[in-house]
């Protein structure tokens, strides 16, 4: 089993995008419209779901949603890799920043600074 860095270090050797590895604007720019699109696609296979299936989730809904949810993860360890920072270092502060917002009693509501 990899962790997130080894993951982050493998898709990225995979990165061919217009300024790949510069940290410019357009390769941000380039991994935050991808992460966008594929997480659109992840909402229309859902909702094709709902509509096609009454919402039954077979294991073949299951298989197709597990290939399309690495999709996001790879733009955001691009992402993360055009600015400096390793998938670890992001989930980290994501479980911090969660964790202190449940401790707080803020996890509900609406802000990026509850």
């Amino acid at each position: 089993m990899m962790d997130f860095n080894e993951y982050q270090k493998r898709a990225v050797s995979t990165a061919v995008y217009p300024n790949v590895n510069t940290g410019t604007l357009e390769a941000i720019m380039y991994c935050a419209l991808g992460l966008c699109g594929e997480a659109g696609e992840i909402a229309e296979k859902v909702k094709k779901l709902y509509r096609d299936s009454g919402g039954k989730i077979t294991e073949e809904f299951k298989a197709a949603l597990l290939k399309e949810l690495g999709d996001p993860l790879w733009y955001i360890a691009a992402m993360g890799n055009e600015v400096g920072f390793d998938l670890q270092q992001i989930a980290q502060t994501n479980v911090d920043k969660l964790s202190s917002r449940k401790e707080r009693g803020v996890l509900g509501g609406s802000g990026d600074n509850r």
